[in-house]
């Protein structure tokens, strides 16, 4: 059995997601262009090599991040239907969590979408082009549980509007709204937009 000192510097055995998950929790907190490479590297205890055997750049890295993420995503999304609730039970769940966690500063689970959303628009197009794919996946399944209300009468269906157009007005309610409460350092905006969303799905 071979021992290693404490100072040993010892690479995870899954090293390109141990880059991943520590890069995710570093701009999620500090926004893309506040880390560097090299303070992601110091974090995760992983050699400069190993990061471009991985990644070809910084870009490259946010782009995966961002992927990643909405991949986790689409798992938790997964996991409010099979809970076998109403399609306004779903509806009322996700966004209640939005609320939760981004009252009063906010998790990582959330965090990571709305820093970026006002960081790389303009910065990076490969990194915009993955996270606009990623606010469609999110904007689609709101679309559908919607759609599974107005099939089990459980959410109210206003004429004229169709599902995919409610979902958009949602979700950039509530992306915009989450901006703006960083932004004022105030709850203000969710709790309006909390309002206004549960008003719309019957609550």
């Amino acid at each position: 059995m071979t021992t290693m000192s404490a100072n040993s510097n010892i690479i995870p055995p899954d090293t390109k997601t141990h880059l991943l998950e520590t890069g995710y929790q570093l701009i999620a907190k500090k926004g893309f262009t506040g880390v560097g490479i090299k303070q992601i590297l110091d974090t995760a205890g992983v050699p400069k090599g190993s990061f471009y055997h991985y990644f070809a750049s910084k870009e490259a890295f946010g782009e995966a991040i961002i992927s990643n993420y909405f991949i986790n995503y689409k798992i938790r999304l997964d996991a409010i239907v099979h809970r076998n609730n109403s399609a306004q039970q779903n509806l009322y769940d996700y966004f209640q969590s939005w609320y939760d966690t981004q009252q009063n500063g906010c998790d990582h689970g959330k965090c990571l979408v709305v820093k970026l959303s006002a960081e790389v628009a303009d910065m990076s197009e490969p990194m915009r082009i993955v996270l606009n794919a990623g606010y469609q996946q999110i904007i689609t399944w709101l679309a559908e549980q919607i759609k599974a209300g107005w099939a089990d009468n459980s959410v109210p269906h206003f004429d004229n509007v169709a599902a995919e157009s409610m979902a958009k007005r949602w979700y950039f309610a509530w992306l915009g709204a989450s901006l703006i409460a960083k932004t004022s350092q105030t709850n203000t905006p969710l709790a309006e937009v909390w309002q206004m969303t549960t008003s719309q799905m019957g609550r």
